[in-house]
């Protein structure tokens, strides 16, 4: 017998722009607020208060004074991007003061910017972890916390009380090799 597929009613939320903040060659950088969609109660708080995904560098400065103005945090986790969309350096703190360090250093290389704010700062570190673990060994920076190969991160990382698996290495006798 053959199971039916539960229906979904939830609708994709809604883009409300607001203004345009940069308009420059090809680029056009707005902002606005998602609206709930259909089926969609908004009940819950969303976990990042501000985001911004690929936007190119040249619109840093007047990101950064968009927010500003309408008194929006300008702390939390940040990415910086190749010209493939690749994530090459992230981390969390001011994020505009650290993606213009970036994009100083390496002006060439990074062409692209994300950054996500967390009004909730005591889950800032552990999305920060997440993210970059996923991102892996492209990521040329915070290499405490990317690692090249399969060897896990170190799960003390995250917050304290947070339930975990980890692998572990048995010790003791090692297996001989056949030869």
């Amino acid at each position: 017998m053959a199971k039916k597929k539960a229906k979904n009613n939830k609708k994709q939320s809604k883009k409300i722009v607001y203004r345009s903040v940069l308009k420059q060659g090809t680029w056009n950088v707005v902002t606005g607020k998602l609206k709930s969609g259909p089926g969609r109660p908004g009940k819950d708080k969303p976990v990042f208060s501000v985001v911004a995904e690929k936007i190119p560098f040249i619109a840093l400065t007047e990101v950064k004074k968009d927010m500003l103005k309408y008194g929006a945090l300008t702390d939390g986790v940040y990415f910086a991007h190749d010209s493939m969309g690749v994530p090459r350096y992230g981390g969390r703190g001011q994020i505009f003061k650290r993606l213009a360090k970036h994009r100083r250093k390496h002006p060439l290389e990074l062409l692209y910017f994300s950054f996500y704010i967390i009004e909730a700062k005591n889950h800032e570190r552990e999305i920060e972890t997440a993210i970059l673990r996923a991102a892996g060994p492209q990521m040329i920076l915070n290499t405490r916390k990317v690692s090249q190969g399969i060897d896990p991160g170190d799960v003390r990382d995250y917050e304290p009380g947070t339930d975990f698996y980890e692998r572990q290495r048995i010790r003791g006798k090692k297996t001989k090799k056949k030869r």
